[in-house]
């Protein structure tokens, strides 16, 4: 009477003492005989073990013994409270027996345990849950037996399971491995997601989960879709049924719960039986051979009629002729699958193994009011290689010999023997394996090429973005008052105007700069003493400290702001060369004077109070006034007050007078008349 929880598999299962998880009750004694195929070997994993010691394990304890019977012997004797056994007791033989004796005792929950053959090396317990594996992916054995009351799951799939949720039970949740059977579980751990879902698959209740840090699914062969009842690619004469309940309304329309009624989410009545009885059934044909993995169902899905199946059996056939009622494998009943609880919930439940057949019929067993439900099967595509063709060679076309005929017989009847087989079709294992495809030498040939022709391209982009860049910044580095340097070849005409002129006849065109260009001016080498001789237009005023001033020098004030000298020290400023644009050429017609550049060098700080400013004037006609030694005649005048808004008169010279000392222009009317010197 100290038998707990046990489910005893053909290669694995689960044994747990009584009243597991909580106190054992006193005096109380159970024995467990294991075995498994001849010739291998039983392992036992212990997921808890809790057994009072006081008396030093003489009336409570957990014995193991190899064989079973009175020729059994002890492999070892255990109890302790919160004993930790991290290894595997191995037995001898394929035979084990486990005995445990309670007896007087205040304390201690017992033991849970699992066994498995010793090939499953990877062998866990159904208390074990993700949290306790640090690995992103691994694989595990789950024993027989992990569907246990006191374990808790929460989620489903495809979105995932909670990590504190137990591995193997939710493994039969999923429907990756039975319960009956157990089986091998691939994991995947994944970041955890605020809310799991609860649903009922596999008779276990996965409960609704708060947010956890980290989820688990599992790694499946991907045959799970749905087969075509909700999308109608099953045709509705594809499904049929024994009966079908019928009867008018208040109204006095007829309601009619037809077969074709049964797909799942579908608004509206679903199918129903006119008998309640376990004769009765719906089928359905999926015109081929599938893979059939799962089922879900519903109930009726209408409030006003609260009808569902509970339980129900599964047939299958090939012909809808001879019915084969599923079973698990090393059971010798049938399967009884749990159905629904209500008439909303969907509830689904996995074929293990799947299920190869046309035809698929669902058998009800137990049910509420009245048998309704609705259904979608799951599952994928499934065919069977066939053998190939055998082309036999043509006969020749003249009479073949006895010798020959008898060769052919006798090939002919090694082919048909060859290709006989037996009437049993077993299923094939079709695991979740990805062929890898073969990879030819053009394939291979590709995979270098294609590398190679990527970094000449790239090479060949990366010279050309240089060269772009290189070139842009060749033209930043060219001052725009300089010529192109691919104009190179044009630099003796801009340098004829540094030597005498020549003739009128040979006059070059003249070039003409912005004041956007002048503000780029680099620095150049000028000569401090200009050229006084007659030319088509003025050299710059200024070359290295203002000092010099020709009469022939004029310029043509610019657009906008107009240019000052005042702010250029000519005594203290450290030698700077400042250039500015050419004047236009003079014409003969033009103004008789050009418009004056006033140089004011009274507001500079350096220079005494009353410095004079240097005003230059044009003299009239064509001819150039005369040199005195090197330097030009200027015309000055001393003014404390500022000169730079003083109004000159009208030229003094006329026509007909031919001294050139009386070429000079009359000072201001608003100030006193200057004296005119002559600089030597």
């Amino acid at each position: 009477d100290g038998c707990g929880h046990t489910v005893l598999g053909p290669e694995s299962g689960t044994l747990a003492s009584i009243n597991y998880p909580r106190t054992s009750p006193n005096s109380t004694v159970c024995e467990w005989e294991i075995r498994v195929k001849p010739g291998q070997r039983v392992q036992l994993k212990f997921g808890d073990f809790d057994i009072d010691d006081s008396d030093s394990c003489h009336s409570s304890y957990l014995r193991v013994h190899n064989g079973i019977g009175p020729n059994r012997t002890e492999i070892g004797k255990y109890c302790g409270f919160g004993f930790q056994m991290d290894g595997l007791i191995i037995s001898k033989s394929n035979e084990v027996t486990v005995q445990f004796m309670s007896g007087i005792h205040t304390s201690g929950r017992g033991f849970l345990a699992a066994y498995s053959t010793t090939d499953k090396s990877d062998l866990i317990t159904c208390l074990d849950n993700a949290s306790l594996f640090s690995e992103p992916e691994f694989n595990k054995y789950c024993p027989a037996g992990c569907v246990i009351p006191f374990a808790d799951i929460s989620g489903t799939i495809p979105h995932g399971y909670r990590d504190s949720s137990s591995l193997c039970m939710a493994g039969v949740h999923a429907g990756v491995v039975s319960d009956t059977l157990g089986g091998q579980i691939n994991v995947v751990i994944s970041k955890g997601i605020p809310y799991y879902e609860g649903s009922l698959a596999n008779n276990v209740t996965s409960k609704v989960g708060p947010l956890s840090t980290s989820l688990f699914t599992f790694k499946t062969s991907g045959c799970y879709g749905t087969l075509g009842m909700e999308s109608g690619v099953i045709p509705d004469s594809h499904i049929t049924s024994s009966s079908i309940l019928e009867w008018p309304n208040q109204t006095g329309q007829v309601n009619i719960w037809k077969p074709e009624n049964a797909r799942l989410k579908r608004i509206g009545p679903s199918w129903a039986a006119f008998i309640s009885d376990e004769h009765q059934w719906l089928q359905i044909d999926l015109n081929k051979e599938k893979k059939i993995t799962g089922i879900i169902t519903t109930g009726s899905t209408l409030a006003e009629h609260y009808y569902y199946v509970s339980a129900y059996r599964i047939l299958y056939s090939d012909d809808a002729q001879k019915w084969t009622v599923y079973r698990e494998p090393g059971m010798g009943k049938d399967k009884i699958f749990q159905g629904n609880t209500e008439l909303f919930q969907e509830v689904r439940n996995n074929f293990i193994p799947p299920i190869i057949a046309r035809f698929f019929r669902i058998n009800p067993l137990k049910w509420h009011q009245k048998i309704a439900m609705k259904v979608e099967l799951l599952g994928c595509q499934f065919s069977i290689g066939r053998a190939p063709k055998i082309t036999l060679p043509p006969p020749p076309q003249n009479k073949i010999d006895e010798k020959n005929a008898e060769f052919m017989d006798d090939f002919i009847h090694s082919v048909k023997t060859s290709l006989q087989t037996d009437k049993t079709t077993f299923t094939p294992e079709i695991k979740n394996t990805t062929v890898t495809p073969s990879v030819t030498k053009d394939v291979a040939l590709a995979a270098v090429l294609v590398p190679v022709l990527v970094m000449v391209f790239t090479t060949l982009i990366l010279i050309l973005v240089c060269a772009w860049h290189w070139r842009n910044r060749k033209k930043k580095t060219e001052g725009t008052y300089d010529l192109p340097y691919w104009d190179r070849a044009g630099w003796w005409k801009g340098m004829k105007q540094f030597f005498p002129t020549k003739s009128a006849e040979h006059e070059e065109t003249p070039v003409r700069y912005s004041s956007s260009e002048i503000s780029h001016l680099r620095p150049r080498e000028v000569p401090t003493m200009l050229q006084t001789e007659a030319a088509e237009y003025a050299q710059p005023l200024v070359g290295g400290i203002v000092g010099t001033l020709h009469q022939r020098s004029t310029f043509k004030p610019e657009e906008g702001k107009e240019a000052s000298y005042a702010d250029l020290d000519p005594y203290n400023s450290p030698i700077q060369e400042v250039y500015h644009a050419y004047a236009e050429p003079l014409p003969v017609t033009g103004p008789e004077y050009a418009t004056p550049i006033i140089m004011d060098m009274s507001s500079h700080p350096s220079t005494p109070l009353g410095a004079p400013s240097i005003s230059t004037f044009k003299a009239a006609g064509n001819q150039a006034p005369p040199l005195v030694g090197s330097c030009n005649k200027l015309l000055s005048r001393t003014d404390s007050a500022s000169s730079a808004q003083a109004l000159y008169d009208i030229p003094k010279g006329q026509p007909g007078l031919g001294s050139a000392d009386q070429l000079v222009y009359q000072v201001p009317q608003s100030v006193a008349h200057p004296t005119v010197s002559k600089d030597e």
